[in-house]
């Protein structure tokens, strides 16, 4: 396959930045779009250029460090993280733009790196339990029905990779947040701090720069993980909780 790329530079976040043009040529189906990328990487350090900078770790659609912007879509044409999305998934000649996620809360770093520690501190505000256990408790010592726990899981599958970001027209952070707020607010063990941690993450994501929730459901649809918008809701009834228990204290 013979590919034309429209990739974003941008030296720093102080840089203007913009699209450069760059050919990549015998590039193979089967390989991964990261793995096209090295191709091209390779070619600009053989030509003593500055090869494209670009974030990843697993290449296993488990970290979710792979935010490319591909083609007007986060990761690309299919439902996946960028490290399994496959050059089949392309035509040969077709010319792909690959741009980094655009929220002001994810500043750029260089080309297509940003900075997602706005997610970190949002998990610091209260996306944890801090209780005195002793010593490791038995698995099935505390009973929560199978219901409860299949949603808790599927809120902690959330890789927290910013695709719900770039997707919104807004970049809201509502998908990410609400999955972090559900998958302690329904289980015993998340109850203690149930009502701070709503109001602390939803705080701490506001002040972040985060925009609000469009519910046009783009989010969802381009998770890779599936996360279910039935989370921001949950996350509402929680914070809304939380406000009235504190209004009436």
């Amino acid at each position: 396959m013979n590919l034309t790329l429209n990739i974003w530079r941008q030296k720093n976040n102080a840089d203007k930045g913009g699209f450069r043009e760059y050919k990549v040529s015998d590039v193979s189906k089967d390989m991964s779009f990261l793995e096209m990328l090295d191709v091209l990487n390779e070619q600009l350090a053989g030509k003593g250029e500055d090869p494209v900078h670009f974030d990843h770790d697993c290449r296993e659609g488990i970290c979710g460090m792979c935010s490319l912007y591909i083609n007007g879509k986060p990761h690309g044409p299919l439902q996946t993280t960028t490290c399994q999305l496959h050059m089949r998934s392309f035509n040969d000649g077709e010319t792909i733009t690959i741009e980094p996620w655009r929220a002001k809360a994810f500043p750029v770093v260089k080309d297509l790196v940003v900075d997602r520690s706005a997610f970190d501190r949002i998990i610091q505000a209260g996306g944890y339990v801090s209780v005195n256990t002793g010593g490791v408790p038995d698995a099935n010592e505390i009973p929560i029905p199978k219901k409860i726990a299949d949603e808790a899981f599927d809120a902690a599958t959330c890789i927290g990779c910013g695709a719900c970001v770039a997707a919104c027209k807004n970049a809201s952070a509502m998908l990410f947040t609400s999955a972090k707020v559900s998958q302690l607010a329904l289980l015993p063990q998340g109850q203690v701090e149930r009502k701070e941690r709503a109001e602390k993450m939803i705080a701490q994501m506001d002040a972040e720069g985060f925009g609000a929730c469009t519910n046009t459901g783009a989010c969802e649809a381009e998770c890779p993980k599936g996360i279910s918008i039935t989370n921001i809701a949950r996350m509402n009834r929680e914070y809304f909780s939380a406000v009235v228990s504190s209004e009436n204290v």
